[in-house]
């Protein structure tokens, strides 16, 4: 199942039932699971492991090294999880040492062409990146996240689960889980509620999400008072918990 012109460095590790298209490189140190269908002309340099049953199409590029001056050939890794779709043109780098050395993506994402995670980012399992979707270093991305088609996001910025981020946004404070962001800069548009009862969040979670949504963004009170308030007055489910403990830990700054 590889084709006689792909070019496999004895280093590598492929798993059965590997399928690996023509003119395509997989470079040492590289681990690929089982299943993992990798197209013609795709690039996969060393220090990246890539989980089992994926798809990466023809001409991504996985595992260079970051675009970070920084960066000065340390040994460094890129983690792809498994049944990853990984369309043309997407490129992942490795991580920095000054960052936390990895660049990881979690189980069932799909990114679609051109997408570029840069280096130390860490992505959750099930997130959806649309065309020429961005992360800049150092991002972290929370589960079943949905980022639009030209988003760019900033260095260090947060995106919380599920959270829904719009078309040729610009993103450069943290995404709180569950919301609908947009715009350049990105504000706040209200909760995600079509993702949030797609993935059958209950009534009673989404009843105590939306006064929570009100009082920390929509009545004018200091972020200081309307966490106070939050804690007070809504019934602190599970989600609820994890929205708030987004909010009050971020170092960045919030979206409003």
């Amino acid at each position: 199942m590889i084709h006689p012109t792909a070019i496999i460095d004895p280093g590598a590790d492929i798993g059965p039932d590997v399928q690996i298209g023509a003119y395509s490189i997989i470079g040492d140190k590289v681990s690929v699971g089982a299943g993992t269908v990798i197209g013609p002309h795709a690039v996969i340099q060393s220090h990246t492991t890539i989980g089992s049953e994926c798809r990466i199409f023809q001409f991504a590029a996985i595992g260079a090294v970051p675009q970070a001056l920084k960066f000065s050939g340390e040994e460094t890794y890129v983690k792809i999880g498994n049944r990853c779709t990984i369309r043309e043109f997407v490129t992942v780098h490795r991580g920095t040492v000054e960052g936390s050395g990895l660049t990881e993506i979690g189980d069932d994402c799909l990114l679609m062409a051109y997408t570029h995670v840069a280096h130390d980012c860490r992505v959750g399992k099930r997130v959806i990146f649309s065309n020429n979707a961005t992360l800049a270093g150092h991002i972290t991305v929370g589960d079943y996240a949905t980022i639009g088609g030209l988003v760019a996001v900033h260095q260090f910025v947060k995106i919380g689960s599920y959270a829904f981020i719009g078309g040729k946004s610009a993103v450069v404070k943290d995404i709180p889980p569950y919301v609908i962001a947009a715009g350049d800069r990105a504000k706040l548009y209200g909760l995600n509620m079509v993702g949030l009862k797609r993935h059958d969040f209950s009534p009673t979670a989404l009843s105590a999400l939306k006064k929570a949504y009100r009082i920390i963004f929509r009545i004018g009170l200091t972020l200081n008072e309307a966490v106070e308030r939050a804690y007070a007055e809504v019934e602190q489910t599970d989600e609820v918990k994890a929205f708030m403990d987004f909010i009050t830990s971020s170092n960045r700054g919030l979206t409003r």
